[in-house]
């Protein structure tokens, strides 16, 4: 079979990014876990600490799976069997989502499946990552993780848009157009907003295809008897050898503690406008558009800005700008903004809050599309898998930290607010670690 051209193997690339986009911005973070903290869990407060320790607990299993699994993976053979699997988990986790009624018991099997889907989700998207060094140039790079991002963007705002407008029903049982739910969903049981569920599983089926015709296997090495073994101890090699790599080890570090932040204002956000300011679903939804929107944007130019200066710059501009947002969160409330009083009904809370969205649609996607490819600088291309399991690895090694801080400083104070604060201190560690990291770490004699 002839190997696609370059620009439509890149296209593809990017259509995996558009395809599994939805969950993140449905499911994670503008839709379903608001709506799970509201109506499902027994109050909001309750639902974010509920939420924060299912995230913790899938966080803590993908962290000791994923480099285990990509460093198999790289000496088992192709990597797209192990691609279609986590393709299953993340459609059937998403598609089980449908039967998240209002007030739920037990909510158990809500929030399994909710991490079966996750688990596809993420080890999905270490295998697909592996790809990119075969995609362009080290020069190339940038600009193509960055524009793949930007496209990912606008694949979760056409779908939250398309929700929004169709599915999703308010308080008074209409969408954003003022219609009922499409399709005969039933407002009163909630079936518009459950229904984002089955849609990202058929959003997901259709829009990966492109990806399975388009991206061929790189450079594919034949099955070879003791592969298992074989990857586990090279694995177990990598990780010794880690401080005598300084470069990757404080990177690794770095983007543990700065990306689990920005899981944090992710998977909180939502659900943090839903109990402290009020806000509805549809809210939420045009919050979620806005974040899109220059994420989209940022991503596109922060892929420039990383192919002409490198991924350093671009992503210590994205944690400051993310430290920002968190200390307007934290001291903004209906009543306040900045620590602030407001006058009674003000919009200005409100407005601070999109400010807010728009920060971290750019800072994230920017900082998101940078770190991937500053991981194939510092990592061995020979085994990147491995590479971007361990970058899984440094990325979910500590997500029992936020979401277990935020459930644990929620439950312990009772504030929402109060809850999302230790997230400022990921992001600081984040940036500290950053100051060792050099821009070709493995280049220049880390290998």
């Amino acid at each position: 079979m002839q190997t696609p051209p370059q620009g439509k193997r890149i296209w593809g690339w990017w259509f995996f990014d558009w395809a599994n986009q939805p969950y993140n911005t449905l499911i994670l973070t503008f839709i379903f876990a608001p709506y799970f903290a509201a109506s499902v869990a027994p109050d909001p407060a309750t639902g974010q600490t509920m939420w924060g320790w299912t995230l913790a607990l899938t966080g803590i299993i993908i962290a000791v799976l994923a480099p285990i699994l990509g460093a198999v993976a790289d000496s088992a053979g192709p990597k797209r069997p192990w691609i279609v699997l986590w393709s299953l988990f993340y459609v059937t986790g998403a598609a089980l989502l449908w039967f998240a009624v209002p007030d739920a018991d037990p909510v158990i099997w809500v929030l399994v499946a909710f991490a079966i889907g996750m688990f596809g989700l993420e080890f999905g998207i270490i295998f697909v990552n592996s790809i990119l060094p075969s995609l362009g140039s080290r020069a190339e790079l940038g600009r193509i993780s960055g524009s793949g991002w930007g496209f990912g963007y606008l694949g979760g705002m056409l779908s939250l848009i398309i929700v929004l407008l169709f599915l999703a029903e308010n308080e008074d049982g209409t969408t954003l157009l003022g219609i009922e739910p499409l399709l005969g969903f039933d407002p009163d049981a909630r079936e518009g907003t459950r229904a984002v569920g089955p849609f990202a599983a058929l959003w997901y089926l259709v829009f990966v295809i492109p990806f399975f015709l388009w991206v061929p296997e790189p450079a594919p090495q034949p099955r070879a008897a003791g592969a298992v073994r074989r990857g586990l101890s090279e694995l177990w090699t990598t990780i010794r050898s880690l401080p005598r790599r300084p470069s990757l080890f404080s990177y690794l570090g770095g983007s543990m503690f700065y990306r689990e932040g920005l899981n944090g204002i992710f998977a909180f956000g939502g659900i943090y406008a839903t109990g402290v300011l009020g806000w509805s679903i549809t809210q939420i939804g045009v919050f979620g558009i806005t974040a899109a929107l220059t994420g989209a944007a940022f991503a596109w130019l922060g892929g420039r800005a990383d192919s002409r200066f490198g991924p350093k710059p671009v992503i210590i501009t994205g944690i400051c700008a993310l430290i920002a947002v968190c200390l307007l969160v934290v001291t903004t409330t209906r009543d306040m903004v900045l620590l602030v009083p407001v006058a009674p009904g003000s919009i200005l809370p409100d407005v601070m809050f999109f400010l807010c969205g728009g920060i971290i649609g750019a800072a994230g996607a920017s900082l998101q599309a940078a770190s991937r490819t500053m991981m194939v600088r510092q990592g061995n291309e020979a085994r990147m898998t491995e590479g971007f399991g361990l970058y899984a690895l440094s990325g979910k090694a500590t997500s029992f930290v936020a979401p277990g801080l935020v459930a644990l400083a929620t439950q312990i104070t009772g504030d929402q607010r109060l809850g999302v604060a230790p997230l400022i201190l990921l992001f600081a560690a984040g940036l500290v670690l950053m100051y060792w990291v050099r821009p070709d770490g493995s280049v220049r004699g880390e290998a």
